[in-house]
């Protein structure tokens, strides 16, 4: 979810990989990029549909 709060305030998607998972995009620009869109993909999706799931007991 912080990604997602951080996507939300606009902030810089290096820097907040950076913060978040401790991964640095200048020396691993590539895996940076992909762990950020992969975790607000993922925190994206529950907001919008994982949560119901979540509430009704159903497997995610």
């Amino acid at each position: 979810m912080r990604v997602l709060d951080a996507a939300t305030e606009g902030a810089d998607w290096r820097e907040a990989v950076a913060v978040i998972f401790e991964i640095d995009p200048e020396v691993e620009p590539e895996r940076a990029r992909r762990v950020h869109d992969s975790h607000l993909a993922r925190a994206r999706w529950m907001t919008e549909h994982g949560y119901r799931k979540l509430l009704h007991g159903k497997p995610l």
